[in-house]
């Protein structure tokens, strides 16, 4: 009996915690489903549904959701591009230990700057190259924030691979290339495609960037967008909640399809 009031117990606080982290979600909808200009209107059940909230959303929005699925896209693929060899690099280097841990390090150490200091770092260099307000430089911007995290994940997996493969597919006439092609990224298919969700929720929340190398007028991600729509629609509370759920799903269907791969992905490289 106890043992089952116990676990009656625990189900019930995991009830509750996961309430009140969907209740912030459930408002949302619930404000954007209302079409109500003001939010202390807003009733806690949307017994009389209106879309006009995200009739508007759509009209104004659609193109700047584009932009973010492009951005965020581009971002994933220079993520990749550049964190999958150089993580297989660093799990098969033979150089001292002691080299390797200190470029963990420091691939740590930028985890830990501010994103508003890089921004804007990039501002300068940005303006040289003329890469302000373009796509190009801020999928670059944002695959930046990406790419130290990415090589630490993929890496962990990448440690796991058996070596007696490798040198199998060596001794079949296999160059290094052909290796890390053929063999390596397919086993690593679950690392990489965590690294790469990773890769787009950054890229896809980002708002820093957004702000500091643009001017908000001719490339412009949904984050910056909404910021922009609610200085100029401070009333428009259904509207802005429906760009914020449209803004949402992406996201979220990306995290259902994808959620096997990161489970094993971000276990993988755990248990030796």
């Amino acid at each position: 009996m106890p043992h089952a009031l116990a676990n009656y117990s625990r189900t019930a606080i995991g009830i509750v915690i996961v309430a009140l982290l969907l209740f912030p979600v459930y408002w949302m909808l619930n404000t954007s489903l209302q079409g109500s200009e003001n939010l202390l209107e807003t009733e806690w059940f949307p017994f009389d549904l209106s879309l006009e909230g995200y009739q508007r959303a759509i009209d104004s929005q659609l193109g700047n959701l584009a932009t973010s699925l492009l951005i965020s896209i581009g971002a994933v693929i220079v993520c990749l591009a550049i964190a999958a060899p150089a993580a297989y690099g660093l799990s098969r280097t033979n150089i001292g230990g002691r080299s390797v841990a200190v470029f963990i390090v420091l691939l740590l150490i930028t985890q830990m700057i501010p994103g508003i200091v890089i921004a804007n770092g990039l501002y300068p260099l940005y303006n040289s190259a003329g890469l302000l307000n373009t796509i190009p430089g801020l999928i670059l911007a944002d695959a930046s924030h990406g790419i130290p995290f990415c090589i630490l994940l993929i890496r962990a997996f990448m440690q796991n691979i058996p070596h007696s493969l490798l040198e199998a597919a060596r001794i079949d006439g296999a160059g290094e290339v052909r290796v890390f092609l053929s063999v390596v990224l397919p086993l690593s298919r679950n690392a990489l495609v965590t690294a790469a969700v990773f890769s787009f929720l950054f890229a896809w929340s980002d708002f820093l960037f957004a702000l500091t190398l643009t001017n908000g007028s001719t490339v412009v991600p949904i984050t910056l967008s909404m910021y922009v729509f609610v200085g100029a629609h401070t009333q428009s509370w259904a509207a802005l909640m429906a760009t914020a759920t449209l803004a949402s799903i992406p996201a979220a269907v990306l995290l259902v399809i994808a959620q096997k791969y990161i489970a094993s992905g971000v276990t993988g490289g755990a248990v030796k």
